[in-house]
């Protein structure tokens, strides 16, 4: 688990990261005198030790609000499981889909398309961009940030100018474009998000994966150069995005025969319409294949036989 002894100087009062790795996002638990709250849940197979680093923090203390930047499974795949262990627990999530929640949509939520996982879960209150909210005794703006996702929202405390990012910016670029794997174009999105980001001028920023930085200039350059290679070539952009929903499996799997992995494949729709639009040239066994192949080579995975094995 992480190491929660030393706070860092660098976030607000009270603001402990943890920092999860990259099949579940970093969870952000905020402590006031009269509120606890968490930002983003992580991955549903991780929930046992969501909730365990969660009650280690809090001590007796009950958890208050948990938020969510937006709705990936990995971001909030421990929703209810922390509704389950907190029975007054409030939720609050971006206002986009909140239709698609209500009604429990796995399709327009991306489960089902993208063969992931998330149990249901219920929301209380929407975290509306142009507003203010008060979390863990400091008041942080929401602001929209649509691109990775068109429905995501960022943090913002102005005071120790601290961000909280989610996926529209790492220490090494952002997370996959996914409206443009399935043709709706969203890289001008990616940008002005970026643009927001700079604008604000953070000193420090909390990303959905990957540690805590403050060479913010830097991270929005290696952003921008990143968006316009993918700008420049489209067909990149959608391998790239075909091999992180390929990596992910393998996270929450560990192994998979190639047998398992084609039933996967057939029930992820998204897969299907990426390579209808950037990869029809060639069959999808074959398309797909070469992804795995180039995974292998860097490292992401093995293979022996019929067996495909996560390199962690």
């Amino acid at each position: 688990m992480p190491d929660l002894s030393s706070p860092d100087a660098r976030l607000p009062p009270g603001v402990q990261v943890f920092e999860r790795g990259w099949l579940s996002a970093n969870n952000i638990l905020m402590l006031g005198p009269d509120q606890a709250v968490l930002v983003d849940s992580g991955y549903a197979t991780h929930a046992s030790q969501t909730l365990a680093l969660v009650q280690r923090a809090l001590g007796a203390r009950p958890l208050d609000l948990l938020v969510n930047t937006h709705l990936h499974s990995d971001h909030c795949g421990g929703n209810a499981a922390l509704q389950a262990r907190f029975p007054d627990l409030e939720v609050w999530i971006p206002p986009g889909e909140a239709q698609a929640v209500r009604e429990w949509d796995e399709a327009r939520l991306s489960y089902r398309p993208t063969g992931q996982q998330c149990p249901r879960f219920t929301f209380d209150a929407l975290l509306a961009p142009g507003t203010e909210i008060e979390l863990g005794g400091a008041r942080w703006q929401v602001h929209a940030a649509p691109g990775h996702d068109p429905h995501a929202v960022i943090l913002f405390e102005p005071h120790r100018r601290a961000l909280i990012s989610g996926d529209a910016l790492w220490e090494r670029g952002f997370g996959v474009v996914f409206p443009e794997m399935w043709g709706e174009p969203s890289f001008a999105e990616v940008g002005a998000s970026l643009d927001l980001i700079a604008a604000l001028e953070p000193q420090v920023v909390i990303p959905g994966h990957g540690r805590v930085f403050d060479d913010v200039d830097a991270a929005l350059d290696v952003a921008r150069q990143r968006l316009d290679a993918f700008v420049q070539s489209p067909q990149r952009h959608a391998r790239h995005a075909v091999k992180v929903l390929l990596k992910f499996k393998l996270l929450e799997r560990q192994r998979m025969t190639r047998g398992e992995l084609d039933a996967w494949l057939a029930g992820a729709s998204y897969l299907a319409q990426v390579h209808r639009i950037h990869g029809a040239d060639t069959p999808i066994r074959g398309w797909v294949d070469s992804m795995l192949e180039e995974l292998a080579r860097a490292g992401a995975l093995s293979m022996a036989g019929d067996l495909i094995i996560d390199a962690g």
